[in-house]
């Protein structure tokens, strides 16, 4: 197996990979989308298996679950993180201390019940409709937001922190890779719409794009908390997407 692609599924899974890591911790972004996919599928399967005891709300609930404890919790409390420091800290210095400490304060709290939540909703209408693929696209293009955010933002802390080594190795050619290996994955997906394949793209690149904005202007990069929440807010948003060309489509689109 890739050394690449070991380093992936132990960076963004619990699960076991027999290997060795990369020697650059950042030729795994490369994988990603590939492990993204490997996750969505996983809580894709769950929620078809919820449908067959025609229990959707189960569905979606199992889907959900699946993706923290297959991730250990790790984008969530990436999520937990970065509320605390950035609605928390007045400045930048206070943003980053606060993210560091491992407690969840209230802003925490509150974001992971709000976002667990939204997240429930939306996935309640894919499950309604079928809309499999769409659960899965929309985990792998939250794992490819990620690799944006590397690849086009600095790390924050000058000390250095737990994801430096995939942030400082991060450029161009990754982020091209990434979003490019992404599409291909997403065609299957949505049955081969392009139209489908363009909307969840954006907005996944939306969400990748304002949490990137926000953290460059709380503090000056990112961390491993901003790429989690990166991972969070994208999956929500491509989510909702896909819920609304399933609830409201208009021609060419479904």
């Amino acid at each position: 197996m890739p050394g690449g692609l070991v380093t992936a599924l132990r960076t963004l899974t619990l699960l076991p990979v027999p290997g060795k890591d990369a020697g650059r911790f950042s030729s795994s972004l490369y994988w990603f989308p590939i492990v993204g996919l490997m996750i969505g599928a996983f809580q894709a399967l769950l929620a078809w298996a919820g449908t067959q005891v025609g229990w959707v709300e189960l569905a979606a609930l199992l889907a959900l679950a699946c993706g923290v404890l297959l991730s250990g919790g790790l984008h969530a409390d990436g999520l937990a993180d970065l509320a605390d420091g950035f609605f928390g800290g007045r400045n930048r210095e206070a943003a980053l201390r606060i993210m560091k400490d491992p407690n969840v304060g209230s802003f925490g709290a509150i974001a992971l019940i709000v976002v667990s939540l939204s997240k429930w909703v939306f996935l309640l209408e894919l499950v309604r409709h079928g809309a499999f693929g769409m659960i899965a696209a929309g985990v792998m293009l939250a794992r490819m937001a990620q690799v944006l955010l590397a690849a086009r933002l600095p790390y924050a802390r000058a000390e250095g922190g737990t994801a430096t080594a995939f942030v400082e190795g991060a450029g161009t050619t990754h982020l091209l890779i990434a979003l490019l290996s992404s599409l291909l994955l997403l065609m299957p997906l949505v049955n081969y719409d392009p139209l489908k394949a363009l909307l969840l793209t954006l907005s996944a690149i939306v969400s990748a794009s304002a949490t990137g904005l926000l953290s460059w202007r709380k503090i000056g990069g990112v961390t491993g908390d901003v790429l989690g929440t990166c991972s969070e807010l994208t999956e929500l948003l491509v989510w909702l997407t896909a819920a609304l060309i399933c609830k409201y489509p208009f021609s060419g689109v479904v």
